[in-house]
């Protein structure tokens, strides 16, 4: 669907999918190494069969084009559903329902099924980002009423971008997650020295568990994950997912041996192995300063290997990298006693019915407090010493 608007003016084009669009174009006005955002991992999602109308992530982007020329681009998805996306609106639909009306279908601006803030709205280069924010806003309010939608959600989006909606008068919410920080640490030890001595004899105490239980663990990265270790991949994730959740994942086969392999050198995978065979894994991707730990998966259980998988093979593989930022993904006050500062993640949401409209801002505004008590209450827990 396009609109056509006054010469000089971008028009707004909503594609379904995003072989409407080369790599080249779309990845050249995205230009982030934040690696959900690619081409080649959006499209991945869609060949593979993660996100079509079927599983209620219809692909319905945006692009701004000025004179045929490519100069924004935001993913966008019809959802039928509030599955995959971690910001939770339940309440929401529910109270949707009570009133009479459609909750879904909905408008969601994320990486489905990845709660790992980054860029949403991307500019090409010499464009303004205002204005075009502007023309984006325009475009998805028109379509969003043409469709008869109920609202359209910005999800983890980076904090100036929630700030310059939040002023544009969409509702901002707040979550907590937990990322480390790499604060110039020299090795995992260095790191382990500003904890205080009890909690730092508890994580070397978790480390040598792994050891004396015989598991070896090896780090991969790019092509040197090879198919048999995708597809065993697959299977660690289907079973972890089917033992937590009663289905076997959001993500398909296909998904774990096409797409994520697509994105060569940015995919890092720990495997674990017990008496020379594969027992867990945790896949990671990365950019050039934040490693994303994504997704974890085990046939059988071992005291601390998660830990171990997961987190401080992530933290030795920044400090060995020197990147900046190690978001392990949502929730997970666990990781709090292991070097994980608590942080704000952010959405914004806009809602088409005006009375709803405002009780959802009403909703937002009486929760933020509370969120950022909860995120200061948190941050009383890290094991650093006073003085580091």
């Amino acid at each position: 669907m396009t609109a056509h608007d006054a010469a000089g003016v971008p028009v707004a084009e909503f594609i379904d999918s995003l072989a409407a669009v080369s790599a080249s174009e779309w990845d050249a006005v995205a230009a982030t190494d934040y690696p959900f955002l690619r081409h080649a991992f959006l499209l991945g999602m869609e060949e593979t069969a993660c996100t079509t109308a079927a599983t209620g992530w219809q692909p319905c982007h945006l692009l701004l084009r000025r004179e045929g020329k490519l100069v924004a681009l935001l993913p966008l998805y019809l959802k039928s559903h509030s599955y995959g996306e971690y910001v939770f609106d339940w309440s929401w639909a529910d109270a949707w329902q009570r009133s009479g009306l459609n909750y879904y279908p909905k408008l969601v601006s994320a990486i489905p099924f990845t709660p790992a803030t980054g860029p949403r709205l991307c500019v090409a280069a010499g464009e303004d980002s205002n204005a075009l924010w502007d023309c984006a806003l325009t475009a998805i309010l028109r379509f969003a009423g043409t469709r008869g939608l109920s609202s359209w959600h910005l999800l983890f989006p980076e904090e100036d971008t929630s700030a310059r909606l939040l002023a544009a008068g969409l509702p901002q919410r707040m979550t907590t997650q937990f990322h480390w920080f790499n604060e110039g640490y020299h090795s995992f030890d260095d790191f382990l020295g500003t904890f205080a001595s009890r909690k730092r004899k508890n994580l070397r105490r978790e480390r040598e568990r792994v050891g004396q239980q015989g598991l070896r663990l090896q780090l991969l990265r790019g092509a040197e994950i090879t198919p048999a270790h995708w597809q065993q991949f697959h299977r660690f994730y289907q079973l972890t997912y089917a033992k937590r959740s009663g289905h076997g994942g959001y993500l398909t086969r296909d998904f774990f041996l096409q797409t994520a392999p697509s994105l060569g050198d940015q995919t890092i995978m720990v495997v674990a192995e017990h008496a020379g065979r594969a027992v867990a894994a945790a896949l990671y991707f990365r950019s050039d300063s934040t490693l994303f730990g994504r997704y974890w998966g085990c046939i059988e259980d071992f005291d601390c290997l998660h830990f171990e998988a997961c987190y401080y093979q992530g933290i030795e593989y920044c400090i060995r990298e020197g990147l900046q930022r190690f978001d392990p993904g949502a929730q997970g006050e666990h990781k709090i006693q292991r070097g994980f500062r608590p942080v704000q993640t952010f959405s914004n949401h806009w809602i088409a019915d005006p009375q709803l409209a405002a009780a959802v801002a009403d909703f937002t505004r009486r929760e933020r407090p509370h969120i950022e008590a909860y995120r200061q209450e948190a941050a009383t827990l890290l094991p650093f010493r006073q003085d580091s």
